[in-house]
């Protein structure tokens, strides 16, 4: 009944048109101040690939993940396995992560979602608690260190100006789907307040997937005095997500809804409590002299019981991050400068148990005895020199200079603490300079090139060998990248386009070699190549002074393949990469009546990936079509009630929503590649905000 319920509700608002007066949209997308870097610039005139995600962007999808969002964004490749299983690449760097991303930085609020050595989890970020996203492509972030394929920032809601609010949403779908989420905000002329606390819980589409998540969000920000500002964060999430893993390709195509055989028998699940808080102070003490700083701390807390033993984890992390910037003039030409440090210093104890959930069959796992203990020390700085120098009205230079050092040491404590030997390991220090221009041709339309340096060190467990030592000989990926492009308004801004050409060319390439089901190590086995064609379309068309039509396409064509690539015996040299689609497009149009209504659609396709590093096997290219109806009312007053219902997966195409790159199959087993995505699904929510 829930299933004709939602197609009624969108079918009624799809048909439903109210016409009545609406103000016409002439704000450019390009228009937009980025407020990621330590220099403020407006989107048309920076020289990178910066993509921006908007809470009225976010509010298309379901609210439950970011996978649909960020696949919008040309060279952004989400792929997501479970709600707590994904993987992000940005042209290609990262997509032969075993398990999760990696080789990207990622901020919420210049918190760093990224570890110490590099692994980035998003999983836990409520979207409600989001106001926008940045994301810039490739190593052009001068400013956040390493991250060879980008840097993705999240920024939190506020309040609306010298508004308060309170605000109840539900939302209920398939596969057991129930979010509850209770939000509040304050502004005055000084203050400004934000907080939510959402629940989520699914049983899943697959055997084991159950999953419940409570979180809870702060955010304040405080005027001090007319040249100061205070801001806080905080974040708490509760987390306890089984887990169906991968499977093989007859289960794919015959029994996609199942789990792996060993971890359904052990009731595999990952489950932690993560504590994320920050305080930042912004001071300007005059007309070129400004500076930002923050101190942060992350906690966590898991527990994850697998097949193949029992993991209990905690990490502390603090860290400090700072910029001063000046303002003035050189050589008679407009000029800012900023000199900044980030740095993070993180502790990582872990003991691992033998899991006897064979001894009890349909017990699910049983804690045994401890056999491993370790812990690590992690420390990550980064100095970093930013500069924008106006050549003249139309060309713009901006240069950078990051010099980053990160250094850990591992402690055997199983045995005995006081006699565990203490291993440090450095990368020294690495150098990543970074040149754009970026030239306005006329009013609304630049051109823009930029060439920089990025690197990416090895996790921890890629540094380590089978038996645990450290692989004293690996070095960090560095990586060059070549970038051209265009950014250009039409038809009085209506219209926006933007065309990005780059090539990125890696070297020490770091390859994970796979020694057993939960083992892998790495080795730097080569070089690859990343380059590709980017482009966004984006038009918004307002008919009658009533209905604005927006339509978009965004695509990316990519040609990344293996340079020089040897491992062990084999040559793979010149194959296409591992784990990333060759071709990606996104086709939408959003439909926005005066009177509530809007309709939300999205298509995307992805290509085939190949699966292993001989490109002896490839995922079979498909697409996906969602569609989200809303209509938005008032009553009395200040009683605002909004009602949304949506498909996911309209067409029910069977797909792999998430891969395991060179997955092998151990005995008589086949590989398991394949994490399968969901067949069609359905929503609805609804949402009461009374506005004070």
């Amino acid at each position: 009944m829930f299933k004709y319920f939602i197609c009624s509700l969108s079918l009624f608002i799809s048909s439903t048109s109210a016409f009545s007066q609406i103000k016409k949209d002439t704000i450019a997308l390009s228009g937009i101040t980025l407020q990621g870097s330590p220099i403020k610039n407006l989107l048309q005139n920076s020289a990178a690939s910066v993509a921006v995600i908007s809470s009225i962007d976010i509010a298309k999808s379901d609210g439950i993940i970011l996978t649909p969002i960020l696949n919008k964004i040309p060279g952004v490749t989400m792929q997501q396995g479970a709600l707590n299983t994904n993987r992000i690449t940005i042209r290609g760097i990262g997509a032969r992560s075993q398990y999760g991303t990696n080789k990207i930085k990622a901020y919420f609020d210049g918190i760093p979602l990224t570890s110490s050595e590099g692994e980035t989890t998003f999983d836990d970020i409520d979207l409600a608690s989001i106001e926008k996203i940045e994301i810039i492509k490739g190593p052009n972030a001068t400013s956040f260190g390493s991250g060879l394929g980008g840097v993705i920032q999240l920024f939190s809601r506020e309040t609306p100006s010298l508004k308060s609010f309170g605000k109840l949403t539900t939302t209920f779908g398939s596969f057991g789907l129930v979010q509850q989420r209770l939000s509040a905000g304050y502004s005055d002329a000084k203050t400004n307040l934000f907080t939510s606390y959402t629940d989520l819980e699914v049983d899943g589409y697959r055997v084991n997937s159950a999953y419940k998540r409570k979180s809870f969000n702060l955010h304040g920000k405080q005027k001090i005095g007319t040249k100061g500002n205070l801001s806080f964060l905080g974040v708490f999430t509760r987390l306890k997500a089984f887990i169906p893993s991968s499977i093989n390709e007859t289960d794919l195509k015959n029994n996609p809804d199942r789990a792996a055989s060993n971890w359904a028998a052990a009731k595999g699940f990952e489950s932690y409590d993560k504590v994320m808080v920050g305080l930042g102070y912004e001071h300007r003490f005059s007309n070129k002299w400004s500076i930002q700083t923050s101190l942060f701390s992350n906690l966590k807390n898991a527990y994850e019981p697998r097949p193949f033993d029992i993991i209990d984890d905690k990490t502390i992390a603090i860290g400090y991050r700072a910029n001063v910037n000046y303002k003035d003039r050189l050589l008679n030409l407009p000029l800012e400068l900023s000199l900044g440090t980030e740095t993070q210093y993180e502790n990582y104890n872990y003991a691992l148990f033998r899991n006897l959930y064979q001894s009890q069959p349909s017990q699910g796992s049983i804690q045994g005895d401890k056999f491993s203990a370790m812990k690590q020390n992690r420390n990550y700085s980064n100095y970093f020199l930013q500069m924008v120098l106006l050549l003249s009205d139309r060309l713009h230079l901006e240069t950078g200079l990051a010099l980053n050092s990160t250094n850990y040491s591992l402690k055997n404590v199983f045995e005995n603490t006081t006699t565990g030997v203490k291993e440090p390991f450095s990368f020294g220090t690495v150098l990543s300079p970074r040149v754009g221009l970026s030239y306005k041709i006329i009013n609304g339309k630049n051109l823009f090139a930029s060439l920089s340096n990025g690197f990416s060190t090895p996790s921890v467990a890629e540094t380590l060998t089978p038996d645990g030592q450290i692989n004293t000989n690996l070095k960090p990926e560095i990586g060059w990248n070549y970038e051209m492009g265009f950014k250009g308004n039409w038809l009085k801004n209506k219209l926006y386009t933007e065309i990005t050409l780059y090539s990125t060319q890696i070297t020490n390439l770091l390859v994970a070699r796979r020694t057993a089901e939960d083992q892998f190590v790495g080795i730097n086995a080569g070089s690859s190549s990343h380059s590709g064609l980017e482009f966004l379309v984006n038009y918004n068309c307002v008919l009658w002074n009533n209905l604005t039509i927006t339509p978009y396409f965004s695509g990316a064509v990519n040609n990344f393949k293996f340079q020089e690539f040897i491992d062990g015996n084999a040559d793979y040299s010149g194959n296409q990469l591992t784990g990333v689609p060759q071709k990606q497009f996104n086709f939408g149009l959003d439909l926005n009546i005066k009177n509530g209504f809007s309709i939300n659609s999205s298509f995307r396709t992805m290509g085939k990936i190949p699966l292993n590093d001989s490109n002896a096997k490839y995922s079979e290219r498909y697409s996906l079509l969602d569609l989200k109806t809303t209509y938005v009312f008032t009553v009395i007053k200040n009683i605002k009630i909004e009602l949304n219902a949506g498909v996911n997966n309209v067409l029910d195409t069977k797909y792999a929503a998430n891969i395991l790159p060179n997955a092998v199959g151990f005995g008589a087993a086949a590989p398991r590649y394949f994490y399968p995505g969901n067949p069609v699904n359905y929503y609805g929510g609804l949402s009461v905000g009374y506005l004070f």
